[in-house]
């Protein structure tokens, strides 16, 4: 209501809110990313541990299972930033459905919301083409990126694996098939948020690799300073 009396727009108000629930979330979304992009320093304790229990598959699940907790890392952080969303998505799907139970005192509000945008002629009832399948493919190319971000080493990254394989296409899916029945509106708010998941994970990827990077250099300081020490020690054995 507050957005809708400053824009006098009930689309562009649903594109704006969209806008500030992505913000909201944003620091969520880096800060999943960013933790994972710290798995690349456990890949060889996730390898060591394969194989020091090869023979041993529920002590080889203990040990995976220890090193993520100590690392803080949960194997189904990719699907978090799209599951948090649904509480949002279930109120706003039950105000635009029924806005006079949210909204009984606000007559601008009722017409508000049947009002047109774009080529939909009423917000309250749904688009059966275009939205539906921009959100499907706007939350395929989000979760798609999502996941690869996410990617884990060790045990379980191949059921990690098969249950993204089986998320990435079945919930795009899902969305496109729900969107056909839901009110317009609902299918604007997900499908712009969607999008701008999307250059949020852009925006993501650079900071990883730019971490990743860092850590390279680390590494290859560390090394130096490894072999300096080690040419030193000889030096010092050579002197004696």
């Amino acid at each position: 209501m507050l957005i809708y009396k400053l824009v006098g727009n009930y689309g562009i108000s649903l594109i704006i809110l969209t806008v500030i629930v992505k913000l909201v979330l944003y620091p969520l979304y880096a800060k999943q990313i960013k933790s994972t992009a710290n798995m690349s320093e456990m890949s060889e304790k996730a390898q060591e541990i394969q194989r020091r229990y090869a023979n041993d598959k529920e002590r080889q699940n203990e040990e995976m299972q220890k090193l993520y907790t100590e690392a803080g890392f949960n194997p189904m952080s990719g699907c978090l930033p799209m599951l948090i969303q649904f509480p949002i998505i279930m109120g706003l799907f039950a105000l635009l459905r029924n806005p006079m139970k949210y909204m009984p005192t606000s007559n601008t509000m009722m017409f508000a919301n049947h009002e047109s945008f774009l080529w939909i002629k009423d917000l309250a009832q749904p688009d059966l083409w275009i939205l539906p399948i921009a959100a499907g493919l706007a939350t395929f190319f989000a979760f798609s990126m999502n996941s690869a971000m996410t990617q884990q080493p060790g045990a379980s990254a191949g059921q990690a694996k098969a249950m993204n394989a089986i998320m990435k296409y079945f919930f795009p899916l899902s969305i496109l098939w729900l969107a056909r029945s839901y009110p317009a509106g609902l299918a604007i708010y997900w499908a712009g948020g969607q999008f701008m998941q999307i250059f949020f994970n852009i925006r993501i990827n650079k900071i990883r690799d730019k971490m990743n990077e860092e850590k390279e250099q680390r590494k290859l300081v560390q090394r130096a300073e490894k072999e300096l020490a080690r040419k030193k020690r000889a030096r010092m054995k050579g002197s004696y």
